[in-house]
Formats: C-alpha cells, structure tokens, sequence
C-alpha cells in the first residue's frame, strides 16, 4: 500500500516499485513481483539486487506453472506414492537406527516403530545428539517419520483441546503444569537450551510449540524433526500447531525449502510440506485459555467450533478465518484494522474481550511477533505474546522466553538468552540469498 502511494505520487520513483515488488515477492504473488522488478531492471540494468530478485521471481513462476500443469484434483500425494522401502540405506551409515539392532530388512517391522507411541525413546535422543553434532539421520528414517506424522496429524482435529497433567515432572500435583512455547524459527540450539532447563518432552512434561518452527534461522530441519520425533514417540508429550512459516510460500522465500534440499532432497520437503497442511490450527488449555499463532478474526461472533470446522490439508487462503488465524496481530486501540503484513488483521482490545467471553475463556495466547523481553502482556491482561527464539536472526538482541500453565491457569514466564550456534548464518539457504531489500 505504501508502495502504490509513493507511484502515484512519482511514477519514476524506482525503490516505490522495488520494495512492491518486494512486498508481492513475499506474500507468493510472483507474477506481480516479475513485473515490478522488470521495471526497475529497465530503469536501472546494472543492480545486482534488482537482477537477483527478478531471476528468483521468473523462477518461481515458471515452476508454478510447471506444478500446475501436472497437477489434478486427482493427483496422490507424495506420503500415498513414496516407496519408501526402496530408500537404501548404505552399510556404512553409522547414524541413529530405530531398531536396536540396526538397520532392518523387514521394511513392514520397520514401518511399525514409527507409529505414534512406538517410536523408541532412545532414537529420539541419538537423533538430537546426531543433529546437535551438524549431522543428519538417514533421508529413510526422516521419510518413514514425515508419511506417519502426516497421517496422524491428519486424524486429528483443528483445534487441539489440551488439559493441564495431573501430576508434574517430580510426580506430585504441585508441578503439574504445560510449557508453551513461541516461534522458534529454526534456532535448534535454543531449542536444546529450553529442553535443557525445563526437561525434555514426556507425559509429565508436555509442550505445546505454537507454531513457526522453521525459516529464518538456519537449522529449520532440526527443530521440526526434533519435535516430530518427540511427537511419534508419545503423541501426549509435545502438541503442535501451525504458523504462518508452515506454508510453501514462505519456505520458498525465508530458508526452508532450501535447507531441506540442501540437507535432503525435494521429496522429503514435499513430505514437510504434507506434514505442514495437516497440523492443528489453534489449541486450547483446560477449556479457558485460547492458543493460536496469529490472532483472532477479522469477523465479529468466530466461535471455538467455527475454528474446528476450517478446512485443513492445503496452503491457507489470503483472507478469512484460516488466514487470520495464521497472520493476525494485537494492536494497542479498539476496533480492526488491516494488517501492516498486508495479510491478516490487527485487533484491538475490545475484540480479544469479546472472543473471550462469547466463549466461555479467560486468555488468548499467541505468538508470531518478536517481544524484546520474549513476551508481552497487553489487552488488560487478556492477551499474550510469547517469542521462544531470542537473538532472533542473530541480530534483534530480544530475550526468549516459554510459559507454564498449572492447574491454576496462571502464566509464569521463564526468560533465557540465546545460546551459541555453529558458524551457519540466519537465512543461509534463502531464496535470492535472504537478501528482501537492497537499492
């Protein structure tokens, strides 16, 4: 919006048609963005960043066309064609196996350890070490893990309904309690550094990730595996939602496509991409507190069962429930307003309150924008943010920070600092380099 404003008021103004382009390149509108970049290409032929994003702009084009000319409504999934079995596995691979002893011949037995709850324990935590190590479990392995998430997830419903344990970590009623947790964007090192100090996913000790688990940082394919590895080794230890970076537009733009097929190959991101569709779309804790990654809708009277009929199983549309509750945000003054993330919208404190009563809950809480502290409480209390990936980007210096809920339903923040990575920068594998502005 901004951009069309600057060329109405100079049509020669050329960064105006840039940072539009820009703008369209990210929220998936290729072709809008290939025209924008053609125009500043003509007026300015020697910019190395206005070339760059015109070739990744006629490249995403061409391979929407190719996708939508071999695709029908009649076309199988990757999870339902894959031959898995046929994934050789070579003699010399010394990484983590499934089965105690090693790689299997029985590809049925082997199918059946990934299985929700059959997942061994002890191959979740050698896959972490291996991961903690820049080291990467067999492409096999991460197949047979994704087509059984995907098929899990996919039974499951929109809107997980979620209930504070019984008892605690120590086994007794005073530390029951369930940690939620932010955006981490692909910081598995701060990941290991919340397992670390608040005890790793089990029955006694759930998390709830609230989305965007990949992008911007660069080990987007460890933190995702980390958690589905958790998840099919005990589905009740860790709960998963969607985010507005579980989409194939952004992980084209922000890191993840690329990562995946630089660590793996472009079935397997496929498979994520299945994986993606199929996740929850918001959560609730003990019938009272509200959890989504974005925020509430741009409709007044959205009730809890309007979020469990949305539709999953595709890419969110630009606008309506699904979308809002992807990319919405809170906002200091009452009423609606459009999104400054041109999708989505902004929601002020009179329709967090309104939500809440109309459905019988005391707290929203959502994620989705990075807080300097690792969270905020605004709203009157009524809503809050909660950002799990401190030095976001290696850059904004914020803090991280992860809640409990007890049987009490009142947050207690925890705030960590980040920790150290290997030499990988953020947005490593990012289309055009990562690079989203320039001139």
């Amino acid at each position: 919006m901004d951009a069309d404003a600057s060329i109405s008021l100079d049509a020669s103004y050329i960064k105006a048609y840039y940072r539009r382009g820009s703008a369209n390149f990210a929220l998936g509108k290729n072709k809008e963005a290939m025209k924008d970049f053609k125009h500043v290409c003509k007026l300015k032929p020697k910019d190395p960043d206005a070339r760059n994003k015109l070739s990744c702009a006629k490249k995403a084009v061409t391979e929407a066309a190719f996708a939508a000319a071999i695709y029908s409504d009649a076309t199988a999934p990757l999870s339902d064609t894959l031959e898995v079995g046929d994934i050789s596995i070579p003699a010399d691979y010394d990484g983590p196996s499934p089965s105690p002893s090693g790689v299997l011949s029985d590809m049925a037995a082997e199918e059946a350890l990934f299985q929700p709850g059959a997942l061994p324990l002890a191959f979740v935590m050698q896959s972490v070490e291996h991961f903690r190590a820049q080291k990467m479990v067999h492409k096999r392995y991460i197949a047979r893990l994704l087509v059984a998430c995907k098929r899990h997830f996919e039974a499951a419903p929109t809107l997980s309904e979620l209930a504070v344990p019984a008892t605690g970590p120590d086994g007794s009623a005073a530390s029951a309690r369930i940690t939620v947790c932010g955006d981490t964007h692909g910081q598995f090192y701060d990941v290991l550094h919340i397992f670390e100090t608040n005890g790793y996913p089990s029955a006694d000790n759930p998390y709830l990730f609230n989305g965007d688990y990949v992008d911007r940082g660069s080990f987007g394919v460890e933190v995702v595996l980390t958690y589905l590895m958790f998840k099919m080794h005990d589905p009740n230890c860790i709960f998963l939602a969607r985010g507005n970076h579980e989409t194939k537009n952004m992980n084209k733009i922000y890191g993840f496509e690329g990562e995946v097929k630089h660590k793996y190959d472009v079935n397997i991101f496929n498979l994520f991409l299945e994986v993606f569709q199929h996740l929850p779309l918001a959560s609730t804790i003990n019938s009272k507190v509200f959890i989504v990654h974005g925020g509430l809708s741009s409709e007044e009277g959205v009730t809890l069962d309007d979020v469990r009929k949305v539709k999953r199983g595709c890419e969110p549309p630009e606008s309506g429930l699904f979308s809002d509750l992807l990319w919405s945000d809170p906002q200091p003054f009452p009423g609606r307003s459009p999104s400054k993330r041109g999708v989505g919208y902004s929601f002020g404190p009179d329709i967090t309150a309104r939500f809440l009563e109309n459905n019988g809950l005391d707290l929203l809480v959502r994620s989705h924008e990075v807080k300097d502290e690792g969270y905020l409480v605004e709203h009157a209390g009524k809503c809050i943010t909660i950002f799990s990936a401190p030095n976001y980007c290696d850059s904004m210096m914020n803090k991280g920070a992860f809640i409990h809920f007890g049987h009490d339903l009142e947050p207690k923040f925890t705030q960590y600092s980040h920790s150290p990575h290997p030499d990988v920068r953020p947005m490593a594998y990012a289309a055009g380099g990562g690079q989203m502005m320039g001139l």
